[in-house]
């Protein structure tokens, strides 16, 4: 978003001499996206950024995919793919694994305990959803510590890596798009400032406070970018460490921001999933349910009605408090579900009356809709509870 910052050392006009205190030169990096007409940002190394000495097949975990068909609303239990034996040996780059995707975007879920390599997707932004844990994320722009609550915005190509911190387990929950995340158009300014009637502003993203320095010879950086037979990956090997730039500006970089920033939206009566809107992508939104007062119209039911989102898929994240929604379900801490479109989908029985008189609800979620249908990756496939499905009615297909 056009956001401007500035970090470190950098000359007084752009594409000009920049050189070190012995009079070597520094080499400037420009870091644009679509096609340099849209937000950039210029970086200032001490060494050449384009100089590799090796490169080799980096092969990917598997991203097959499988269509929901029959089609089913389902809900899948993410914590039972990560026991706790395996935290120590998994990071949250290498270790993650696919649990929907489609075209536009890919969700993948992941809990890591370990260090992870070097690395950057060129296919896309990403946007990391902390569900627990802290983490020291390192960038070729800096430094951003990560919380619980953190959304982490990396943009495609920026070279980064994630360091757990703690005795916690990073809990990740990974939006990968095919092009760029960004805030609502309809909350920014023809210029892209967030208005007022944003429910959160600039005071509440925190870019990279220090640049880093790293000496390092041979150092690999593991890509993520598009093939002919769809997303692939290389193992680059550089001559020296990335991380060697001395200072930045522009608009484009990564940050982070909390989900307790974000200032809810609320009526009299119910308010629809845009009114909970956070960030945008090709195809696809995210949305965030927080704590929050609920309808305060004299007859209102709080919870959503019955609702048939007909362009879209709908998939809830449960990273916090009990949804109310689907007080009875079986959903949990971790668990999302999945609400295809064709599918005509609400409260669990018993949620819509008994909401009735709330005043306030304690959830926390985080939705991502798009306009293809996902498929279902090996990780959903893992995971399901196949009762979900019949959770309404009470009783499944007669045997």
């Amino acid at each position: 978003m056009a956001f401007y910052r500035q970090l470190g050392s950098i000359p007084p006009k752009r594409h000009t001499q920049h050189r070190d205190e012995n009079g070597d030169l520094y080499f400037e990096e420009l870091m644009g996206e679509e096609g340099f007409s849209s937000d950039s940002s210029l970086l200032y190394h001490r060494e050449i950024p384009a100089a590799i000495v090796d490169a080799t097949v980096w092969e990917l975990r598997d991203h097959s995919t499988t269509p929901n068909h029959p089609l089913k609303p389902r809900h899948l239990k993410l914590p039972d793919l990560f026991p706790q034996e395996i935290w120590a040996e998994t990071d949250v780059v290498t270790g993650r694994r696919l649990i929907l995707g489609n075209a536009d975007v890919r969700l993948s879920y992941v809990v890591s305990a370990k260090e992870s390599p070097l690395y950057r997707n060129s296919t896309g932004d990403e946007l990391v959803y902390i569900e627990s844990g802290t983490a020291r994320v390192e960038t070729v722009f800096g430094t951003l510590d990560a919380r619980a609550g953190d959304y982490v915005l990396i943009p495609r190509a920026a070279t980064h890596r994630w360091l757990p911190q703690g005795e916690e387990p990073v809990r990740a929950y990974v939006i990968e798009g095919n092009g760029h995340i960004v805030p609502p158009k309809r909350f920014l300014s023809r210029f892209g400032q967030l208005l007022e009637n944003a429910p959160f502003c600039e005071r509440d993203l925190h870019g990279p406070a220090e640049t880093l320095q790293y000496e390092g010879t041979d150092v690999e950086v593991l890509v993520k970018h598009r093939g002919s037979t769809g997303i692939v990956g290389t193992r680059y090997v550089y001559a020296t460490h990335p991380f060697d730039v001395v200072g930045w500006d522009g608009c484009l970089y990564p940050y982070t921001f909390n989900i307790e920033d974000y200032e809810p939206i609320t009526g009299r009566v119910h308010q629809p999933p845009p009114a909970h809107q956070v960030f945008e992508g090709e195809n696809f939104v995210i949305c965030n349910f927080v704590p929050r007062k609920v309808d305060y119209h004299p007859l209102a039911i709080p919870v959503p009605y019955y609702h048939s989102n007909v362009d879209s898929d709908e998939i809830m994240f449960y990273c916090g408090g009990d949804y109310e929604a689907r007080k009875g379900s079986g959903i949990g801490q971790g668990s999302i579900s999945v609400h295809p479109s064709g599918h005509a989908h609400g409260p669990q029985p018993g949620a819509y009356g008994r909401s009735i008189g709330a005043e306030f609800f304690d959830e926390l979620a985080v939705m991502v809709d798009t306009f293809k249908p996902l498929e279902l990756g090996e990780g959903a496939l893992a995971c399901e509870d196949a009762a979900y499905a019949w959770s309404w009615a009470g009783r499944g297909p007669a045997s």
